[in-house]
């Protein structure tokens, strides 16, 4: 009886020096979202369209979209455009719309810049890009630029834009005076006068409004790349 006893305790104390099972961890929450699908580029077709109408004139800006064409998940168009002057002009605002759905984010590639010559004016050209989804229906699509821009460039501001934004100011009886003055060697355009009823906030986000170095349209150009 003491045996058993014996071997009883002896195999209690064992089992207790046993070092005890790993507890599974536990995983975050973000483990437990399935998997991405995976999508064949396959999928996304390659086609080139014919522009309905590709030569738009508005505002006395020309714009031409020779074509445009779908190169996997990107609709492309090549964008040529004159230049009023020579400023750094570019597309300020563009969209794809397509079935009732409107893109605004895009991506440009400059491909030429032709300098005005012999009374012609000077010529841009950009491929404009547009990022759809494989399943996107392209049958009536419109690709359309809003605006071109041309932001200025340090020391602009005087020498380009304040004789227009004071003729413009002039224009709309707006009492705004405008100067320049070198400030670190470098000529800087400010407000010397404005109306007592304006606060100079209000003045200046009237004069370094946009408006001034913007050519708004809008050119729309229709396609089909339907499959």
């Amino acid at each position: 009886m003491k045996r058993i006893t014996l071997f009883f305790i002896l195999s209690l104390t064992l089992a207790a020096c046993q070092p005890a099972k790993p507890t599974p961890p536990i995983l975050p929450e973000f483990f437990d979202v399935a998997p991405t699908a995976f999508i064949d580029p396959a999928s996304y077709p390659t086609a080139q369209a014919d522009i309905q109408a590709p030569n738009q004139t508005s505002n006395g800006f020309v714009v031409k979209i020779d074509r445009a064409w779908m190169d996997g998940k990107n609709v492309n168009a090549d964008v040529c455009y004159t230049l009023p002057d020579a400023s750094d002009w570019s597309i300020y605002a563009a969209n794809l719309s397509y079935a009732g759905v409107v893109l605004d984010i895009y991506g440009t590639t400059l491909i030429s810049i032709q300098d005005a010559a012999n009374g012609q004016p000077g010529q841009r050209c950009d491929t404009l890009t547009f990022v759809v989804p494989p399943d996107a229906d392209l049958t009536n699509a419109t690709i359309t630029i809003d605006s071109f821009g041309a932001v200025p460039r340090e020391g602009e501001y005087c020498s380009v834009y304040m004789p227009k934004i004071q003729q413009a100011l002039l224009e709309r009886g707006i009492g705004i005076t405008l100067d320049c003055a070198a400030v670190d060697g470098v000529e800087k355009m400010s407000i010397v006068n404005y109306p007592p009823e304006m606060t100079q906030q209000q003045a200046e986000e009237l004069v370094y409004s946009d408006e001034f170095f913007t050519v708004k349209g809008p050119w729309s150009f229709t396609f089909n790349l339907a499959q």
